[in-house]
């Protein structure tokens, strides 16, 4: 999207107007509304939540009853309400400090997780893969409690590997 078109954009102006950090919050808005993915009391991990608007989404819609953490090897700003860690998905403790923070398994995972792309298809292609994986296994195995299969992301996982 070039400059000005973004500047015009609806999305964009909504999420300046409403305050979130990103237009994508209302990507999560819209997917909540449509499969409630995300209620009052529940237990939210964000993966790759930088720059914060999909957490923010988050912590709206768990409200005081539930938990919400982010994680992102970029720096994050606070987000009140939100536990934010600053790491990569592939630390082997990674799941040791989610599990503590919430106490219990994770209900719902929401993944945006980006690459640093460097221009050869082959080796963006071969990272994302890995990426998505390491996402697969760190979650879904040790935090979620599901076994590590692509069939189970269609339950409680959001995963959108750009």
């Amino acid at each position: 999207m070039k400059l000005a078109d973004a500047r015009k954009d609806h999305y964009r102006r909504l999420a300046h107007e409403q305050g979130f950090r990103s237009r994508s919050a209302f990507k999560l808005k819209e997917l909540n509304q449509s499969y409630r993915l995300i209620g009052p009391g529940f237990y939210v991990l964000d993966l790759g939540c930088a720059p914060g608007g999909w957490t923010q989404v988050a912590v709206k819609l768990v409200g005081n009853q539930g938990k919400v953490m982010g994680v992102d090897l970029s720096y994050v700003e606070e987000i009140p309400g939100a536990h934010l860690v600053r790491e990569n998905i592939e630390n082997e403790f990674l799941p040791d400090e989610i599990l503590s923070y919430f106490g219990r398994k994770v209900g719902v995972v929401i993944c945006v997780l980006s690459l640093q792309v460097s221009g050869n298809w082959s080796v963006d292609h071969a990272c994302l893969l890995y990426t998505s994986d390491a996402a697969d296994d760190a979650v879904l195995e040790d935090v979620c409690g599901r076994p590590s299969s692509r069939k189970q992301h269609t339950i409680g996982v959001v995963c959108d590997i750009a």
